[in-house]
């Protein structure tokens, strides 16, 4: 019996970076002999075993050969006679095929380490096809590692496999599992280049991808492009260090702008409510997390107006917020902000521009919040009001608090504005 450690950890190693967890590899076992080592058996297709002291999982080397489209469509062989070199040839990419024994020398047969060095990613070998899931990992470790381009055979394979309908076989919870933990990563437009490159991005959101090659008013977009504004709107809410929420948000604000007709282009009246419509379709199909999709719905709705609140007064200001649900979900409102001036600094020359929005409706809703909405309805029975008289008052109360903080702090008073919603939009 021989143990390596292999994949992610090794070359994270070999990067310098700290390692999340570990894979280990078991050469030469059985799962009899695993379990008398006092290994807990926990895989289903193939064997598995939790170290009884760490706790860490540890595979028998394994083969494993396709058998019917889509990543589950795959049967596992699992033997003491497997090999090493036959267990690291299954993997994805050569970065990731790399084992190291207990002595410290790293195995590389399939020339990971120099991949690692020149910063490239490149499939190990043909089997690469058989698994789509692959394409998504292959662009989340893009995103990941922005330096890192994709080998033009690695690409090629990858354009085959979504010619084949390999990529149309995914299950949604996967879709949603990779393209999440891509929007994390470092630089998330990457992740949607290589999906598009390869053409798989049409496949599994094309609302996203026909983004690409709509014009906007320069004027506002000095950028023009669609496709390229949402990529930097994406790129500047990970460089603010925005939860998932805020950059699915930032994904689907703009669906809306792709389905604009043509003879009224670049204009985009009208897109929030289209974008909110598009995204409800996708958070179905993709079975995207509640939090997320409502997030995105309020900001697809109200980004527009949410840029243009400079010159709205109190009472403007208290209708947006109630349309926002602020009121009862700040925490949700203050990402809706952020998801907007991620929005708003995500244009050509834009990147460093102040967003005096976020922080003028931040202190309106502590403002509005701040209202003693007990007092005011007592008032109101008092007066013999019920109902939505009641409603009413609750909310002249909070308008008042608002024109209050404006007449008292000169910097949240109404800025002129030549342009409505759509202007800034």
């Amino acid at each position: 019996m021989q143990i390596y450690k292999v994949g992610g950890c090794v070359r994270d190693a070999l990067m310098g970076v700290a390692a999340s967890d570990r894979d280990w590899v078991v050469v030469g076992a059985t799962p009899a002999q695993m379990e008398a080592a006092g290994f807990q058996p926990v895989g289903r297709d193939f064997p598995v075993f939790l170290h009884p002291d760490t706790h860490e999982e540890y595979a028998l080397a394994r083969t494993e050969r396709k058998t019917a489209p889509g990543y589950h469509g795959f049967a596992f062989h699992a033997a003491p006679d497997v090999t090493l070199q036959e267990d690291l040839l299954r993997r994805d990419l050569t970065i990731n095929a790399m084992a190291q024994d207990d002595a410290g020398r790293i195995i590389d047969p399939y020339g990971g380490r120099a991949d690692l060095q020149a910063r490239l990613l490149r499939h190990v070998s043909p089997a690469f096809a058989e698994d789509p899931v692959r394409i998504l990992r292959l662009a989340r470790f893009a995103a990941r590692w922005p330096d890192f381009r994709v080998a033009p055979e690695t690409l090629a394979l990858m354009r085959g496999m979504v010619a084949a309908g390999e990529v149309d076989a995914l299950v949604a919870e996967r879709v949603w599992q990779e393209l999440a933990r891509g929007l994390m990563e470092q630089r998330p437009s990457r992740l949607f280049e290589v999906l598009r490159d390869c053409g798989a991005l049409a496949r599994l959101l094309p609302e996203v991808d026909r983004l690409w090659g709509v014009p906007q008013r320069a004027e506002h977009h000095p950028e023009v492009d669609t496709g390229v504004h949402l990529m930097m709107v994406l790129d500047m809410a990970a460089r603010l260090g925005a939860s998932l929420p805020v950059r699915y948000a930032c994904l689907g604000h703009d669906l809306g702008k792709g389905t604009t007709p043509v003879d009224v282009l670049p204009r985009h009246i009208g897109h929030e409510g289209r974008s909110a419509r598009l995204l409800k379709a996708v958070g179905e199909r993709l079975r995207v997390p509640v939090e997320c999709r409502e997030l995105a719905d309020v900001v697809a709705r109200e980004h527009g107006n949410v840029h243009a609140s400079g010159g709205l007064k109190a009472a403007a200001v208290v209708r947006l917020l109630e349309r926002c649900d602020a009121l009862r979900k700040p925490q949700r409102f203050a990402d809706v902000l952020l998801a907007c001036e991620c929005d708003a600094r995500g244009r050509l020359g834009r990147e460093e521009a102040d967003y005096p929005q976020r922080r003028r409706l931040q202190a309106a809703l502590e403002a509005a919040r701040a209202c003693d909405t007990a007092a005011v309805s007592a008032d109101a029975l008092a007066r013999g009001w019920a109902g939505p008289r009641i409603g009413q008052a609750i909310h002249e109360a909070r308008v008042a608090a608002v024109e209050a903080l404006f007449s008292r702090e000169p910097q949240w008073a109404p800025a002129p504005t030549t342009g409505g919603p759509q202007a800034a939009a």
